[in-house]
């Protein structure tokens, strides 16, 4: 995988602060390290407000440290919009958004600008994969740029519907779908999720995955509508949790709470922590209509 893991971030961090010892104080240098992702040739740093104007020294650094890096880009902007696009300001190296990545076998082209994209969901990628069962049909309701639904086709004989509202995001699937010879399993369909379910793949499929945790319950009806009886429903969500521990049992609650069909939970986790306090989470569950 083409990240970098968390004992990998601590070192980057070390060699970082060392390089940058005469540009940077003890204080703003404990300051530095926020989060960094590699993803393919680029770089993606977060900077606290009272480095930014250090940013550019920070953003070489980076470049001449990380041998393999052609680009580094300051993110300056949340993930938003119904497109789930991101703002990056170049700091060093080439200003190009678009690189290979490469995860569990699978090649990936990936825009880290115009379309969603996180190497933080690795191992909920991988979980997935390992869920699918040979035959099924899944339906990935805001798949991107197709990871999740190219690592299940790859790993599994299965069929997948792969859907973004997002064109780049679409296109960019379709070319994975490709160069992972997977054309035929994996189909990569450009459009809003709850007007393509409705209107082509009504109880179509045996596992719905609805990875867009700031909207679940928006679009819960269309997933119950996309899924069979007693298929089964991925419901990610964000949760606030006084404690990590109770993450799980909170969403499975409020899951419950919100869906207008018989559900029988199979499980749930903490796929990662979004900020103090809330986790985004993941409810499996089977459902009876």
């Amino acid at each position: 995988m083409t990240y970098f893991r968390s004992f990998q971030l601590q070192e980057l961090t070390r060699m970082l602060k060392k390089s940058l010892e005469g540009v940077l104080s003890q204080k703003e240098s404990d300051e530095l390290i926020s989060a960094f992702d590699q993803i393919g040739e680029i770089i993606i740093v977060r900077i606290p407000d009272s480095l930014i104007s250090k940013k550019r020294i920070i953003g070489k650094t980076l470049l001449e440290e990380v041998k393999i890096a052609k680009s580094v880009f300051y993110q300056t902007s949340a993930v938003e919009g119904d497109f789930r696009t991101r703002n990056l300001e170049i700091l060093a190296g080439e200003d190009n958004t678009e690189t290979e990545y490469k995860e569990f076998g699978c090649k990936f082209t990936v825009d880290v600008e115009n379309t969603f994209f996180s190497p933080r969901l690795s191992t909920e990628r991988e979980r997935i994969a390992n869920l699918i069962q040979d035959g099924e049909t899944m339906i990935n309701m805001f798949a991107g740029v197709g990871m999740f639904s190219i690592m299940a086709a790859k790993k599994k004989k299965c069929t997948v519907y792969s859907i973004d509202i997002n064109p780049v995001a679409s296109n960019l699937c379709e070319k994975n779908i490709k160069q992972n010879k997977l054309a035929g399993k994996v189909f990569s369909i450009n459009g809003d999720a709850s007007e393509i379910i409705k209107e082509q793949l009504l109880d179509k499929s045996d596992r719905t995955l609805m990875l867009l945790p700031e909207r679940s319950d928006e679009f819960l009806e269309p997933a119950i509508n996309a899924t069979k009886n007693g298929g089964i429903i991925h419901y990610y969500s964000h949760i606030h949790a006084d404690k990590k521990s109770e993450a799980g049992r909170l969403s499975e609650e409020h899951y419950l709470q919100v869906t207008p069909v018989q559900s029988k939970i199979l499980g749930s986790k903490i796929v990662r922590a979004v900020g103090p306090r809330y986790y985004q989470t993941v409810v499996d569950v089977k459902i009876s209509k």
